[in-house]
């Protein structure tokens, strides 16, 4: 299967905490970095999730947010370090491409915000991704 999302990093599930309708998915990445991902109970149930399953998380560039550190006193839990690769930038949008421990992120963002953030090559970063904007793909 050929998917448009770009970003597909390889992991395995550590812990499952099923709700009525929802589940909060931990996974440790390939790199050692740990992110939760929060999707439906059924799709728990369906893709046979589990401690120990692989899956690979996958998250649309534009649903990746850049900082330049990490944040505090933020609701969104995956905080993923990493340094800018590549900066490509148009004159409303630009794609920034994020090396981190175990893979690459990119980021879809404004050229405004590259340039706010001072953002270049060899720039220092944290991913933020929301646990909602996670999916799952098992092997």
């Amino acid at each position: 299967m050929s998917l448009s999302i770009r970003n597909q990093i390889a992991g395995t599930v550590t812990a499952v905490t099923a709700g009525e309708a929802m589940a909060a998915v931990k996974v440790r990445l390939d790199g050692g970095q740990e992110i939760t991902a929060a999707v439906t109970a059924d799709a728990v149930k369906d893709l046979g999730i589990a401690a120990g399953s692989p899956v690979t998380a996958l998250v649309k560039a534009t649903d990746v947010a850049l900082a330049t550190g990490p944040v505090e006193g933020l609701s969104i839990r995956n905080q993923i370090p990493g340094t800018v690769a590549d900066v490509v930038a148009g004159p409303a949008m630009a794609s920034v491409k994020v090396n981190v421990s175990g893979g690459g992120l990119t980021a879809a963002i404004t050229a405004d915000a590259v340039g706010a953030l001072g953002l270049a090559a060899g720039s220092s970063v944290v991913a933020l991704i929301k646990a909602t904007e996670i999916s799952l793909r098992t092997a």
